[in-house]
């Protein structure tokens, strides 16, 4: 595993962010449902969305590059019997394909690496069975699924994870008979699911929303289009988080009116105390003396590794919660943030759902485990602006998972990496 080591520097000037990896995925899925020709661009190949074209292309549908897009041909998808579709690590791509491929009748086997075979698929062994289909694991992957999706009433949790409510959404409307899902409790990650819902829309799928039941029609038909993709808010807040401890950055491409959830950063970084101009596609954010906030972290868990290296500079006591989902992530995302800003001198804990951390005005040099996630290796790079030395970071190549030019991209705006 290689190592990136971060000098103190700051972050000045403009930046494009790769398109929203959550807006890829879910075009590329109802592409594939479309059974025709559509269009997606601009399209950024990470590793996770490298497994998703991969997964539709074994299921039938043709792929191929055109400039800064893909085009999706799927009039023959579902067109196997029997596929091994490998996930990689892609949470998002196994738990959305496992309904999909049963509507289609496929009998799927999926597999993956690194931490994925464990993350958690217990929401499908229970429920999938109820509702024609069988699914053979002993937890987590290889998972196996054989038959075919039935409609009718899917109960849920509101508080699993919204990529098991995303992979129903997408399936569902393919039946022939209408089906609901009903929550038994609030969702979280709402934003994903609204963006789940705005994608089959454009698609040409509708499903009615009412208090805790979405009712799907069935017999619908996904319809070809030309999708235009957005910038990634996930990703924008690194460089944003980065200009307000130390620089000034102007993230483009990225929608005020965005569905994504983790547009929220905007509205954090304003209660923090950085200084904030934003118009409809792009944000601004400068160096600005930060104070410490509370977090309810239920709706925006990725942002959680990123918003603790925030609090590490804000002065008084941040507190992250409502987080307790992301330890079940490419790593335990409460422990690997904590563990690594921890050994860089900042004052940061953990808490049964979340962190506290109280403010420094710098923290120190030191060695950081990267966990092989993307979104530790990204957070630790971004502390090591305001450090009194090098830091070091492990697992480098991880951020091709989803944002493999997050060093160049760093590096261009005044970053020190090496």
């Amino acid at each position: 595993m290689s190592e990136v080591i971060i000098k103190p520097s700051s972050l000045n000037g403009k930046i494009t962010v790769p398109p929203s990896k959550s807006d890829v995925h879910r075009a590329i899925i109802c592409a594939a449902l479309a059974k025709g020709i559509s269009r997606i661009s601009p399209v950024a190949f990470s590793e996770d969305i490298s497994a998703t074209i991969d997964c539709i292309k074994a299921l039938g549908a043709k792929v191929t590059n055109d400039g800064d897009g893909i085009i999706v041909d799927s009039r023959e998808i579902f067109s196997v019997d029997r596929v091994v579709l490998n996930c990689r690590e892609s949470g998002s791509t196994v738990r959305f394909f496992i309904p999909v491929a049963a509507a289609g009748g496929v009998n799927a086997e999926f597999i993956g690496h690194g931490r994925l075979p464990k993350r958690p698929l217990d929401v499908y062994e229970t429920l999938l069975p109820q509702h024609g289909v069988e699914c053979v694991t002993e937890g987590g992957l290889p998972f196996e699924i054989k038959g075919n999706l039935a409609a009718g009433r899917y109960e849920l949790t509101g508080g699993i994870s919204s990529q098991f409510i995303t992979g129903l959404l997408f399936a569902l409307p393919t039946l022939s008979k209408d089906s609901v899902i009903h929550l038994t409790s609030p969702l979280q990650s709402k934003g994903y699911i609204d963006m789940t819902l705005d994608v089959m829309r454009r698609f040409g799928v509708k499903v009615e929303c009412k208090d805790s039941d979405f009712y799907i029609k069935g017999g619908q038909k996904y319809k070809p289009c030309e999708y235009k993709t957005e910038g990634d808010w996930s990703q924008a807040a690194f460089f944003l988080v980065g200009g307000a401890i130390n620089g000034d950055v102007t993230v483009v491409g990225v929608r005020r009116n965005s569905y994504q959830g983790d547009k929220e950063i905007v509205s954090l970084l304003k209660r923090f105390g950085a200084e904030i101009v934003q118009e409809d596609d792009y944000v601004t954010c400068r160096k600005a003396k930060l104070k410490g906030i509370e977090i309810d972290a239920a709706q925006i868990p990725d942002l959680v590794p990123i918003l603790a290296v925030c609090g590490v500079f804000a002065q008084g006591t941040t507190r992250i919660y409502n987080a307790q989902r992301v330890r079940l992530k490419e790593s335990d995302r409460l422990l690997a943030i904590s563990e690594g800003l921890g050994a860089c001198g900042a004052n940061i804990s953990q808490t049964s759902d979340g962190l506290i951390t109280e403010g420094l005005d710098k923290i120190s040099e030191g060695k950081a485990e990267g966990y092989n996630d993307h979104r530790i290796v990204m957070s630790m790079a971004i502390a090591g602006l305001r450090c009194t030395g090098d830091i070091t970071v492990t697992d480098k190549e991880s951020i091709t998972k989803s944002y493999p030019d997050f060093f160049v991209d760093y590096n261009s705006l005044g970053g020190k990496s090496i």
